[in-house]
């Protein structure tokens, strides 16, 4: 059985999880059989031969193997689960009304209104500072359907998007027009990260929110300092508050 140059690598680091253990295990073995069985020089079959040497059943065959063991992957968007739920770890409210749901994270920082009405809901890492809070409606964006309905009818003005999808693949076609973000995955580093500090939208990322439905005025604590990577690589925490606002 021939080698890679992945055998010899005494100075790599190794997988930070049991999950991506096995997946680069299973994904090495395998390139380390094709390789073998074809005879091939490696640089003929890395440039030339190994688009049809390793299949897409291959990987099938990969993923299989693990989800035979009982595992099931995380899900960063809720279509995810309901187009393949039998590979996903069940998605909270999935199947909820979008004016019914909320998110319930334990972890939120909750209390009663103030004298102001104002009520603490829930925390984020704040993407940039800006010079004020956003102010806004709470929208829940969680499915293929609501972008569906906001593009055929346009995105309310002044709507703070609620959603589970870091990617930002799910929002792009109307990413442009929220008038803040708060997700509930992801990091400052994060691909809709990204994408909200270059539109300059207020994002809060790697959010925990309670008690907030569709409709609701809330409010985004987008003055707070924004997170770094160097608080990530410390451990400091960085936290911008969001509050639900009196109607």
């Amino acid at each position: 059985m021939k080698k890679l140059l992945i055998d010899d690598d005494r100075y790599g680091t190794p997988p930070q999880s049991v999950l991506l253990e096995a997946v680069c295990n299973s994904v090495n073995d395998l390139v380390r059989r094709r390789f073998t069985d074809s005879a091939l020089p490696w640089s003929q079959f890395v440039f030339s031969a190994s688009d049809h040497l390793i299949t897409q059943a291959d990987f099938e065959g990969v993923e299989k193997r693990l989800l035979d063991t009982g595992y099931r992957f995380k899900w960063s968007a809720v279509i995810s689960q309901r187009e393949r739920p039998e590979i996903y770890c069940a998605a909270d409210g999935a199947a909820d009304d979008a004016a019914s749901f909320s998110f319930d994270h334990p972890d939120a920082l909750v209390g009663e209104p103030d004298a102001a009405g104002r009520a603490a809901c829930g925390q984020g890492e704040n993407v940039v500072r800006r010079p004020a809070n956003a102010i806004g409606i709470a929208r829940y964006v969680r499915s293929s359907e609501r972008v569906i309905e906001f593009m055929n009818k346009g995105v309310p003005p002044g709507s703070i998007a609620i959603i589970d999808d870091s990617g930002g693949t799910l929002t792009a076609p109307i990413l442009e027009h929220f008038a803040g973000i708060v997700c509930a995955g992801g990091t400052i580093r994060s691909h809709l990260g990204i994408l909200a500090r270059e539109y300059g939208i207020p994002c809060l990322m790697n959010a925990k929110v309670r008690r907030i439905r569709d409709g609701d005025r809330v409010e985004l604590e987008t003055s707070a300092d924004a997170m770094t990577a160097e608080a990530y690589f410390t451990g400091e925490a960085k936290t911008a508050r969001i509050w639900k606002l009196a109607p």
